[in-house]
């Protein structure tokens, strides 16, 4: 994934707000030839080779700046393209009034770059608290592809800003984004809440309950809603139910337990809490869609709004960390404090930021300060255990989860059981890892990742062959897309003996996974069963440039 740095340095914005990527060739962009024709010292030119450095060591207000200053030197189309690149310079800084007064309206070369400019005025005016300007925004003649759903679901809560409450209340409909009309459904039941029509907010909420109501939003609203009302007993049968579909949900968990001792109901978010949730959805979509530069730019947007929007900021890390630029990732981990719910997530992400960058000690003094403070927290100890694993502390990892699963009885999450599991298996203690194994399946008996772990592990031990087969097979049909899973049916078949199909398993597995070492080196021992001996070193040879663990390079080499 390209560093948004790059990005910034190498996309017009019209790429940026269209989530596509083109390089800044310098003949064909408005804004090459002034390059060309002014001194590199006091003029656009050296304002925008000013600008150019800022993106490149992370500072985009600054760029931000030296673009504007250069489009004021400029004529023309010189200006906008130096105007664009200084609004999405601000937009990703996170200086959303700058952007808000860069932002491009009605004609323009570039389209998308109105249509975002659009939501950056909207949000910008909800956060003054101007309703009626945000509203005017959102819904004006800038607004377009695309970026129609963030505006569908941002224009409810600039009418309730503005007092209108029945527009406020009028739904959405956001074709095409089935998770965005969610969302805005999920709205809807929240905007009546705020009308205080509570007998409606609770209909909406139990209509996303009764289709679905994925990851339990829904039943925590409603649950959240009943709580306020003084129905406290009815808020435990809503969380209740929807644990009992995700019984691991801490967030669900929690609620619960402050529903059932009585505990003070959440208070009802602010029109402009809502707002920046709204935008949550959205950002995590692009993120996963992998548009790291838009998904970026929703979530400052939301961050203007509530800047104590702590998944927010926890996705601004992600980001950052998955680009390279660590300094970033790290200011935004630390931003959720103790006694957020994203605290325990934040801080394992942050002690990772150092682990991958070599420095283990601090990953740990991070995670440990972090489990010590809360050891029953599960996201504190799995990041403790998983950087244990990674330093291959094996025995330290179980005695983390040993505690958690034993706190858990015979309910313990099969996500622990599997994390124990890999700890015993590269401890040579493979029967405590089967049983763990064979734990978690009971309570998870279509999970891929499990059928193929234990599966594989039972085929390269050569035990259980008919069983394991089954297993992976099933793994496979689950996650076709899974070079390892793939890996583990074709090494299946070479212990059966047919090396032809495991050939043809194994070569589909390299083009998934072409990097991994243990996968080239299975499909090498297969080509070599199957005659191919020169196909065979050929791959034997390939794992040696894959960074193989000591005891494969040697098999390998020797080979």
């Amino acid at each position: 994934m390209p560093s948004l740095r790059i990005l910034l340095a190498v996309i017009p914005l019209a790429g940026l707000c269209a989530c596509a990527t083109r390089p800044l060739d310098a003949a064909a962009v408005p804004g090459a030839r002034f390059a060309a024709s002014r001194s590199a010292t006091d003029s656009s030119y050296g304002l925008y080779l000013a600008g150019q450095a800022a993106i490149n060591g992370g500072r985009g207000e600054a760029a931000s700046a030296y673009f504007a200053r250069a489009a004021a030197l400029e004529p023309g189309a010189d200006a906008r393209f130096l105007d664009s690149r200084a609004f999405s310079a601000a937009l990703l800084a996170g200086d959303i009034r700058k952007a808000a007064v860069l932002a491009p309206t009605g004609v323009s070369p570039e389209p998308g770059a109105v249509h975002l400019g659009a939501i950056v005025r909207g949000a910008e005016a909800l956060a003054e608290g101007d309703g009626k300007r945000a509203r005017a925004a959102l819904t004006g003649p800038d607004v377009g592809a695309p970026h129609q759903g963030v505006a569908a679901l941002l224009a409810p809560w600039a009418a309730a800003a503005a007092g209108d409450a029945e527009g406020a209340i009028v739904h959405p409909v956001i074709a095409g984004e089935p998770i965005s009309q969610f969302f805005a459904n999920l709205d809807q039941g929240k905007l009546f809440e705020h009308a205080r029509r509570y007998d409606e907010a609770e209909t909406a909420f139990r209509s996303l309950i009764a289709s679905g109501d994925p990851g339990g939003i829904a039943s925590i609203n409603l649950g959240e809603l009943l709580e306020r009302r003084g129905r406290g007993a009815d808020a435990v049968a809503i969380y209740d139910r929807a644990l009992a579909r995700n019984p691991a949900d801490g967030a669900l968990t929690a609620a619960r337990a402050r529903a059932a001792s009585h505990g003070a109901p959440p208070a009802l978010p602010s029109i402009r809490q809502s707002a920046a949730e709204a935008l949550i959805a959205p950002a995590t979509i692009l993120i996963i869609q992998k548009q790291p530069e838009m998904a970026l730019a929703y979530l400052r947007l939301a961050l203007r709004l509530d800047p104590g929007r702590d998944e927010a900021w926890t996705l601004v890390g992600d980001i950052m960390s998955d680009i390279g630029d660590l300094d970033a990732a790290r200011a935004a981990y630390r931003m959720p404090k103790s006694g957020s719910d994203q605290y325990a997530a934040a801080r394992g992400k942050l002690a990772w930021t150092y682990q991958t960058a070599g420095d283990k000690d601090s990953a740990l003094k991070i995670a440990r300060e972090t489990f010590d403070a809360a050891p029953a927290n599960l996201d504190a100890a799995t990041a403790l255990a998983d950087l244990l694993r990674a330093d291959e502390r094996y025995d330290d990892s179980v005695k983390v989860l040993d505690r958690l699963i034993a706190d858990q009885g015979d309910h313990a999450d099969w996500r622990l059981l599997y994390m124990r599991a890999i700890d015993f298996q590269q401890s040579d203690r493979w029967a405590e890892a089967e049983r763990d194994l064979a734990a978690a399946l009971k309570s998870r008996p279509d999970e891929p990742e499990l059928l193929n772990f234990l599966g594989y592990s039972w085929i390269d031990r050569g035990e259980k062959l008919p069983q394991a087969m089954a297993m992976v097979k099933k793994a496979v049909d689950l996650n076709p897309r899974s070079g390892a899973m793939l890996d583990s049916l074709g090494w299946g078949y070479y212990r059966l003996g047919d090396y032809k199909t495991a050939v043809e398993k194994l070569e589909a597995a390299v083009v998934l996974e072409d990097a991994d070492p243990d996968i080239n080196n299975h499909l090498g021992d297969a080509y070599w069963r199957a005659g191919r001996r020169v196909e065979a070193q050929f791959q034997w040879r390939r794992v040696l440039t894959l960074s193989p663990t000591a005891k494969l390079r040697a098999e390998a080499e020797d080979k």
